[in-house]
């Protein structure tokens, strides 16, 4: 089997999300090596097995004293004592170019999920690699179709590749079994979001709606990076359940009343495509989103999600959906529209752009 080796700025087991989607997939036809950034410690590297993945953890013990050069010369002895010659490169991350930009992949791959320069934090040297990583780059995906109107002139070979769905797991919720033990002591309505709450979370959106609806109760799955927990709103009718496994999910929302894409509108969501929007719809849950581009369109245009660009709005929406007696003819349109859309599908039609590039490039020669 070929090998892949994908740098990723995100931990395996931190969200389950398009990462791990995608190249468990791609673990069925090749070697995947996912490299975390690293850990504090002596330098080394270690290898754990999950998900059909080789996860290659890399300790580095001064960040500052040559990283770059002790981080490339750990992937060098990772290569030699695994004895990989032949290989593919891709890249979530342009940063990882930092110590990678010394490799010879076969092909390169760059999976922009995100326009990660907008995010809070984000390194000052981060466009200029990625530049250089469109340059070296044999393909490119982008996660939603907002992203790849951004950047679809830096590219020859650009794809997108909006987030998807697992159906299977996803109508789990559908089926309703017993409440998780930290959620079946909260009265409904209950409004759900499951994700990252950092600084695309619209806090003062949640804040607003709670005060003015406190018969209304907000359960929020997930955990809590790169702002203070402090700065979320605390209230009797708001309900933080932390983290939560992958598996878990559908238990958890088969019990809400209405899923939220509660996303700010600032510089870090203009283009993101969630991955949320079609997993709730999925499970059959009716959706309130905050005025996304990439869940506007398509999601909001054939009114499959409601868009609240305000708490007025929110609540009437809310106020509307609770009043129905049946959701039957929605959930038709809901399926029809999913009907094409799944993980599987996506992992094909990049699997076939990849192997147009191994021909061009002459490796079956």
């Amino acid at each position: 089997m070929q090998n892949i080796l994908c740098f990723s700025h995100l931990r395996w087991n931190f969200v389950f999300q398009r990462p791990q989607h995608l190249l468990t997939r791609f673990a069925k036809n090749y070697n995947v090596f996912y490299f975390e950034e690293p850990h504090t410690g002596p330098d080394s590297y270690e290898i754990t097995r999950q998900d059909g993945i080789s996860i290659v953890v890399i300790h580095i013990e001064n960040h500052h004293d040559d990283y770059k050069g002790r981080m490339a010369r750990i992937i060098d002895r990772f290569l030699k004592d695994q004895q990989i010659e032949d290989y593919l490169c891709w890249y979530y991350t342009p940063m990882a170019l930092e110590y990678t930009a010394h490799l010879k992949p076969k092909v390169t791959i760059y999976d922009s999920m995100d326009e990660l320069s907008a995010f809070r934090f984000a390194p000052p040297q981060l466009l200029e690699l990625e530049e250089a990583l469109f340059k070296r780059a044999d393909v490119v995906f982008t996660g939603g179709h907002t992203l790849f109107q951004a950047k679809k002139d830096r590219h020859h070979n650009i794809h997108p590749f909006p987030s998807s769905i697992d159906k299977d797991h996803f109508q789990k919720a559908r089926r309703k079994t017993a409440d998780c033990p930290d959620q079946s002591h909260i009265p409904h309505p209950r409004f759900g979001f499951f994700g990252v709450i950092d600084e695309r979370f619209d806090i003062e959106l949640l804040r607003e709606v709670s005060v003015r609806k406190p018969e209304w109760h907000f359960v929020i799955i997930g955990p809590v990076v790169k702002i203070d927990p402090a700065e979320l709103p605390q209230a009797d009718n708001i309900h933080y359940l932390g983290p939560k496994k992958y598996d878990e999910l559908p238990r958890y929302i088969s019990h809400w009343d209405i899923a939220l894409v509660l996303f700010a509108i600032n510089e870090s969501t203009e283009f993101i495509s969630p991955t949320k929007t079609p997993e709730y719809l999925s499970a059959g849950l009716p959706v309130i989103s905050t005025p996304i581009k990439d869940v506007v369109r398509p999601y909001g245009e054939e009114n499959l999600v409601y868009i609240a660009d305000n708490a007025d709005t929110f609540i009437a929406f809310g106020e509307q959906e609770l009043q129905k007696d049946s959701r039957k003819d929605w959930l038709t349109k809901v399926d029809e529209f999913l009907a094409d859309d799944s993980w599987d599908n996506t992992f094909q039609k990049m699997s076939l752009l990849i192997e147009t590039v191994k021909t061009t490039n002459g490796i079956y020669v």
